[in-house]
């Protein structure tokens, strides 16, 4: 029996893409043609509206007599500007990723007492099942940390007595469960995979119940198990900007989608965590931090703002980067001239990158910041507005913070799974329906081929016809 899957031929492989290449292309001017919003997309790049949510609001702009106006851009968390949240948290000088698990789930702010029984009830359900760490992390190591999260929130299904039951009561023991246990299955996967892949030491620290989520993270990670207050202070602040983003960011949707079938709180949650693992979604903090790097080995002085417009402008030019010509952790979907969770970033790791010695790397995320909207006006004639995004600096704070690439996405599943079980919990108590959108076929019919009078030859399918224009074409099949 093989170890590892079975791989087909490269001859294999290049037969297959062949007969895919020949019968899977679709005209790109049908989807204008009959209306198809792409990617759930209306034609300015705003989201079709697909739903109502209390959970969270994301604002980036406003309409006024029919026309998109940019504005600063605004965070809610069930009504409360997530810039508050954080400033009290840190003028109180108290962790808040709690506090906004609880905000997000139950609709509204914890008194003192409801937030320490709250990280009392966390603490208590974050060791895994007996035999777990053995049986569904350390075998079959995985190369990517999101990967075995999904595979691990699934496996708890099996030990999960009551998993498939849809009550209100039981999916609420099933997300606070998951919040308390992700953060735990991410650090143990990747233990197993220095240990497996980069061939390091490995160490599983027992947990500390008295750690809030953000300590009990980094100190899972360090083999002294040592951390500063003020770099746990700062891991949860990236915490609490990543825990929620509104209905209809892809992972949080997916988790609505499967959630609307009925089917259980794992699989919906591990829908979200594939969907978290794409470099178009969650994944794009890595390519972000891929860029960086790749300017700082081919730009001499990176803080010179000639030298970084100059390499700038060859990435979006296809000339330089990744060749896909597009500057990661630029833009957004909603925001406009800013995005909340960039700023409240770019403010820490401005103030840490000082203490760090990386003042230069900040200077340089800067840089990029202030220069792209320009060059992408210049280069490509898009004047839209265009600012820093969520995982421009986030990559630097995870730097400081010694956090390895390795778990960039990873973090963010362990903040997001507090928003994706909001969700959950808010479509099954008011959605009613299994989200079902539809698909134009546009796909002539054809008549069925005896098998012996087939003949691989490829003939080009004509564009398909609509069906009130085929007597005028001729053509009425």
């Amino acid at each position: 029996m093989n170890s590892n899957i079975s791989l087909l031929t490269n001859d294999n492989v290049e037969f297959f893409m062949e007969q895919i290449n020949r019968n899977n292309r679709i005209n790109p001017d049908d989807f204008n043609k009959f209306g198809v919003k792409r990617g759930l997309r209306n034609s300015d790049g705003t989201g079709v509206m697909a739903g109502l949510t209390k959970i969270s609001s994301v604002d980036g702009y406003y309409i006024d007599d029919g026309e998109r106006i940019p504005r600063e851009g605004r965070l809610y968390f069930r009504g409360f500007d997530i810039k508050d949240i954080i400033n009290s948290c840190i003028a109180e000088d108290r962790f808040g990723f709690e506090e906004v698990a609880w905000l997000l789930i139950f609709g509204a702010l914890p008194t003192r007492a409801q937030l320490e029984e709250f990280r009392k009830i966390l603490a208590s359900c974050r060791a895994l099942p007996e035999d777990f760490m053995e049986d569904m992390i350390m075998k079959a190591p995985s190369a990517n940390i999101m990967n075995k999260i999904q595979r691990s929130v699934l496996a708890l299904y099996s030990f999960d007595d009551n998993p498939d039951d849809l009550s209100l009561e039981n999916i609420i023991r099933q997300s606070i469960q998951l919040i308390a246990q992700i953060p735990v299955i991410m650090a143990c996967a990747y233990q197993v995979k220095r240990r497996h892949f980069y061939k390091k030491s490995m160490y599983i620290h027992s947990l500390k119940p008295e750690h809030s989520t953000a300590e009990s993270v980094l100190r899972s990670l360090r083999s002294d198990k040592k951390f500063t207050h003020d770099e746990a202070k700062l891991l949860d602040i990236c915490l609490m900007v990543h825990a929620e983003h509104g209905g209809g960011n892809n992972s949080t949707f997916a988790t609505r989608v499967l959630t609307s079938s009925n089917t259980d709180t794992y699989s919906a949650i591990a829908a979200g965590v594939g969907a978290l693992k794409g470099p178009r979604h969650g994944g794009a903090n890595i390519k972000t931090t891929e860029m960086v790097r790749d300017i700082m080995e081919n730009v001499s002085d990176i803080t010179d703002e000639g030298q970084v417009a100059d390499y700038l402008t060859k990435i979006i030019n296809k000339q330089a980067g990744d060749r896909s010509g597009l500057i990661y952790g630029m833009g957004h979907a909603v925001y406009t001239l800013s995005d909340p969770r960039a700023v409240v970033l770019k403010a820490q790791a401005e103030e840490f990158s000082k203490k760090c010695g990386m003042d230069d790397k900040f200077q340089l995320l800067n840089l990029i910041e202030n220069l792209t909207p320009e060059i992408f006006a210049r280069e490509k004639g898009n004047k839209k507005p265009m600012c820093a995004n969520v995982d421009l600096y986030s990559g630097l704070i995870y730097e400081m913070l010694g956090i390895p690439e390795d778990l960039f996405t990873p973090l963010f599943a362990t903040a997001r799974i507090a928003g994706w079980s909001a969700h959950r919990i808010e479509e099954m108590t008011t959605g009613g329906r299994i989200i079902r959108p539809a698909y134009k076929s546009v796909v002539k019919r054809r008549e069925y081929i005896q098998i012996d009078e087939r003949v691989d030859k490829f003939v080009p399918e004509a564009d398909y016809v609509p069906m009130e224009e085929r007597g005028k074409s001729g053509d009425t099949k």
